[in-house]
């Protein structure tokens, strides 16, 4: 087991939040981040980690995955991301399916990303909730961040395909996935004024019956999650507008590749963006339009954006990648790291834990030898937790 006190000494630290120290200390204490700076005084007896020459950041973080909820190289057996025999699904957890042996946790580890959102996938109009945990851990309950994390939805095809053309049952249409939207959330909201004309009265509270699927979004409809609508294109992205503002919910647009059609609407509403995965074939019609170019328009219209590989579509390990072609495509260098960082994590609502260097916050640290926009290079040291969680071989 590694000290109780470390010191990460001689780095260039990009804090991410707080600008760059140049051969600075991080100081960790019980798995939390103590001081940050040039002059930080290393108490006698702290094991040192020599940084020098290094970059040393923040762990990154990913905003939507199925990591362990959809197990790698296991087909089948391991495929719990989306259960196709209901589209309306609230009630189901993500914590349930996630398998934290997933070899995609041990490959996030290994590329530096310490933090993922798992979640349902995108068969049904409402997929169940996801949960924000770290990537390295032997229970659930050790990973965990943040639970409920969001509600995840999703429009378009992959809701048709499933149940209007595979199952023959509704969904079959884009205006059936948003109807059976606005029937449950109807359903809930009336819910919700028998529940509380109840509270109070032990007769009717005693007779009242808990119905989970509607307990879920209850959740949603107080606001204390968001939604997290899967979408590709322009027009499902502008429904699940409609469908937010009529319910008076918060949502994030995941996927967004059309997003960058509709900026200005995403900017002016503050709604965040989490784009992709961007380096995959346009291997169905909503893809048809993707560009690397959204997330640098999104950026420059007021959005703020953060970056998926929607792992396993895309391998947990591309999330380097495409913070890389984000940047050579429009995406300012501070930004793409920001997309991968503190935005993620604001967006996943862990940013009080993860996402930058800074006083207070978990000690999720990686060191790398150079530029992390520079696709030549390889994680030397993940932390999790302060703990050194892998060590490249030299």
């Amino acid at each position: 087991m590694i000290p109780v006190t470390i010191a990460i000494r001689g780095g260039r630290i990009l804090t991410i939040t707080r600008g760059v120290v140049d051969e600075g200390v991080i100081l960790i204490e019980d798995g939390k981040i103590r001081a940050v700076g040039r002059d930080v005084a290393v108490p006698p007896g702290t094991e040192v980690i020599d940084a020098t020459g290094k970059v040393v950041m923040p762990g990154w973080v990913e905003s939507h995955s199925h990591l362990g909820v959809s197990q790698e190289g296991v087909r089948w057996e391991g495929a719990d991301h989306n259960e196709v025999m209901d589209p309306i699904t609230p009630q189901l957890r993500a914590i349930d399916a996630i398998k934290p042996e997933d070899q995609g946790f041990k490959d996030a580890i290994e590329h530096g990303i310490t933090t993922t959102a798992p979640l349902p996938g995108s068969a049904n109009p409402i997929g169940g909730l996801g949960a924000v945990v770290k990537c390295h851990g032997n229970t659930v309950e050790e990973m965990l961040l943040l639970y409920p994390a969001a509600m995840k939805m999703a429009l378009g095809e992959n809701p048709k395909e499933t149940h209007g053309r595979e199952r023959k049952a509704v969904p079959y249409s884009r205006m059936a996935i948003a109807g059976l939207m606005r029937e449950w959330f109807t359903k809930a909201q009336n819910y919700m004024r028998k529940k509380d004309a109840a509270k109070g009265d032990p007769k009717e509270e005693a007779k009242f019956e808990k119905d989970l699927k509607l307990e879920a979004l209850e959740l949603l409809l107080r606001k204390k999650i968001p939604a997290w609508i899967h979408s590709h294109t322009a027009y499902d992205e502008m429904t699940a507008i409609r469908v937010a503002e009529e319910f008076g919910f918060n949502l994030v647009i995941q996927h967004a590749t059309e997003a960058h059609k509709i900026a200005t609407e995403l900017a002016k509403r503050n709604i965040p963006a989490v784009c992709g995965p961007l380096l995959t074939s346009r291997r169905k019609v909503e893809l048809r339009d993707r560009t690397t170019k959204t997330p640098g328009i999104l950026h420059a219209a007021g959005v703020k954006v953060a970056l998926t590989t929607d792992h396993p579509v895309m391998p947990i390990k591309m999330h380097w990648a495409c913070a890389v072609i984000a940047h050579r495509d429009g995406l300012p260098e501070e930004e793409a790291l920001k997309a991968v960082t503190i935005n993620a994590a604001e967006i996943a609502g862990v940013a009080d834990r993860v996402g930058s260097i800074e006083v207070g916050k978990d000690a999720d640290v990686i060191i790398l030898p150079g530029h992390p926009l520079d696709l030549r290079n390889k994680v030397e040291m993940t932390l999790l937790n302060g703990h050194v969680v892998y060590e490249a071989s030299s």
